[in-house]
């Protein structure tokens, strides 16, 4: 459920075709703007996940991610975690990141330096996970305080926690204090330096754009106007600020850039070998993006018939 792509009545109408052609889990971005004008939505993703939850009866929702450290006050991300756990009666994770500049500057007061960021992001973990474990919570940190804090609707089993890692430092973190680890390229160092840290034999998720289309051409130009953006590495998507910024950044990325690192068209062998990487790499879990909000149907269809049953074939 891509915020950025479609509108909340959208994201949920594919979830709940995504759970009907039998995908294993689902995960939603949480943006406040999209990456791009072409894309043009931006949507609350807690209200659909609510929305989401009640629209499904099986398939596992995720955050992918929500930051903790501006927008959001870590003590107000466990409580609305715990609720989103309830309604969904336990199909929950809560995918956490150190964020973007794009959706956290809209609250003000600057965007720190990734250092602290990681900080943030850390201390943010500790409190959540403090409240999650019941009880009154009174913290005052480097970051952040909490005077009394308490969830008031606790579920039984509290939402497990993935780190989205895309460095050293991260996977420190991540190896520390997750359930599982969340990553948007296949590297297996991620994986190492995860493990290294603690993170051995937990969970492991990544993220792969795709852009079907029974028409090649129409699927590539589709994945240039919306999805151009993704080449930049996050080194450089966590610091821009605005979608004129990226728009700018990727003025010389080309349809034949986008379509080398992107599956685009109908051929589900290119989809597998776009897979292959990861599963090699040692994640065991991947979300499939689907560029283009209006494309989410034939998508659906196709992946029942075609896709899933490559996948599953090839990768069990």
């Amino acid at each position: 459920m891509m915020t950025e792509q479609a509108g909340p009545r959208d994201l949920v109408e594919h979830v709940v075709g995504a759970e009907e052609v039998g995908f294993d889990f689902s995960v939603i971005s949480d943006h406040y703007f999209p990456w791009l004008r072409a894309q043009g939505h931006a949507s609350y993703a807690w209200s659909v996940l609510g929305a989401a939850a009640q629209a499904t009866s099986r398939i596992p929702l995720m955050t992918y991610v929500t930051c903790p450290i501006l927008r959001y006050h870590p003590a107000i991300v466990a409580q609305k975690a715990a609720t989103v756990q309830l309604l969904s009666e336990g199909r929950f994770r809560l995918g956490l990141g150190a964020g973007e500049n794009l959706n956290e500057h809209v609250v003000g007061g600057g965007w720190p330096p990734v250092d602290v960021r990681h900080e943030m992001l850390e201390e943010s973990v500790r409190i959540i996970r403090a409240l999650f474990e019941g009880g009154h919570v009174t913290h005052h940190g480097q970051h952040y305080d909490v005077e009394s804090a308490r969830l008031w609707d606790l579920p039984e089993q509290a939402p497990p926690i993935g780190i989205a890692v895309s460095g050293d430092q991260s996977c420190e973190l991540a190896g520390q204090l997750a359930d599982l680890v969340i990553a948007t390229e296949p590297k297996a160092g991620l994986l190492e330096a995860f493990d290294r840290h603690g993170g051995g034999g937990k969970p492991r998720v990544g993220q792969l754009p795709v852009s079907y289309d029974p028409d090649r051409d129409t699927a590539v130009k589709r994945a240039h106007s919306q999805f151009r953006w993704f080449g930049l590495g996050w080194k450089v998507n966590a610091e821009l600020p605005h979608p004129d910024s990226f728009e700018a950044a990727t003025q010389f990325v080309t349809e034949d850039d986008v379509a080398s690192s992107i599956p685009c068209g109908d051929d589900p062998e290119a989809f597998v070998e776009a897979v292959r990487p990861y599963a090699e790499a040692g994640f065991g879990e991947i979300a499939l993006v689907q560029i283009g909000g209006d494309a989410q149907r034939e998508f659906l269809d196709w992946s029942a018939k075609t896709l899933l049953p490559a996948l599953r074939e090839e990768f069990g």
